[in-house]
């Protein structure tokens, strides 16, 4: 298969529905003649032209209000938000519109629409443009929320989202975007709903999301160095959230931990971690562990930046803390 980047990845999805369906556009700032902030829309406006790629001033309430009235009109947008923490100026249309349309209408109005953001840490944009706020979407009834970690999820998850009847919040990390991986040329879906097993293991199960993803696999390498088996999951949509999938690795390791970028109070984690101890509560052995982001804004600074978020060694650190495994040495 090709290798491709993650923001490549991102692009061939747009190209592909765009020429699938003329209802499909994107709407956000500097998507178009730009190619969007991480060029992942680049060239298009020339193939595609201001119909279905339409620049915005810089007002995400306007643009988030545009794609939700074309979504409600039967068009497909795809609204991109610039930086996950100016989502939060979008809010009313996101939460009091969007996600709840379908259910006002008693099914009458569909709302197709993907409201697509960056989040997350790791490229020194400090604490106003390194958020990772996807716990507040998991949290409204009508949103799907999708989180993917590689250049094959990205694309194959796009790719449903924009097809999908319901208003999907789709997040990627800023981080993942350079990262390369293998992407079949031939046309593919992933469904929403669904998580992936990243790596088979027999001693613990890691549930881990978007970068975390790629540390966790890091880690579970490293501790397969000590006699360590980990299983790592990526649930890839946050919500709906596929239980079985993590019902089925916990049962059989018996010890489960938890990493995600977001701070654990209040959040997504302790969703996955209430899913495990009700459906899995014979088979642990020991309650599940958390690893999560500090609870704080992110420093500027690069050292004290990735000292705010978990890494492979600390995540190496907790499973064998976990495991009662002494540290490496």
């Amino acid at each position: 298969m090709p290798t491709v980047t993650f923001g490549e990845a991102i692009r061939q999805a747009y190209e592909e529905e765009m020429t699938r369906d003329k209802d499909v556009f994107l709407i956000g700032e500097d998507v178009g003649r730009w190619g969007s902030l991480y060029r992942s829309s680049r060239g298009l406006l020339e193939k595609f032209g201001t119909d279905q790629l339409k620049d915005t001033p810089i007002s995400e309430a306007a643009l988030a209000g545009c794609g939700v009235g074309a979504a409600a009109m039967g068009m497909r947008p795809i609204v991109e938000i610039m930086y996950i923490d100016f989502i939060s100026i979008a809010m009313d249309q996101i939460v009091n519109h969007a996600a709840k349309w379908h259910q006002l209408s008693n099914g009458r109005v569909k709302l197709p629409i993907v409201f697509k953001t960056q989040g997350g840490a790791g490229r020194r944009n400090s604490s106003q443009h390194s958020q990772s706020l996807e716990n507040w979407f998991v949290n409204i009834p009508g949103l799907i929320t999708v989180m993917p970690s590689t250049p094959y999820d990205v694309k194959g998850l796009l790719k449903s989202a924009i097809r999908d009847d319901n208003p999907v919040m789709f997040i990627e990390h800023k981080s993942l975007y350079f990262d390369k991986g293998e992407v079949p040329a031939e046309e593919y879906l992933i469904p929403l709903g669904l998580a992936d097993v990243k790596r088979s293991g027999e001693d613990l199960t890691i549930i881990a999301t978007s970068w975390m993803v790629t540390f966790a696999l890091k880690a579970a390498a490293l501790l397969q160095q000590e006699g360590i088996s980990c299983e790592v999951i990526d649930p890839r949509t946050l919500w709906p959230l596929d239980q079985q999938t993590l019902i089925t690795s916990v049962q059989k390791t018996g010890l489960c931990m938890v990493v995600t970028e977001a701070p654990a109070e209040g959040g997504w984690s302790g969703e996955a971690s209430a899913v495990v101890h009700e459906h899995c509560f014979g088979a642990l052995k020991k309650p599940v562990r958390r690893h999560c982001g500090m609870r704080t804004g992110i420093p500027y600074g690069p050292s004290l930046e990735f000292d705010c978020i978990p890494s492979v060694n600390s995540i190496a650190a907790a499973a064998r803390d976990l495991l009662g495994k002494p540290a490496a040495h």
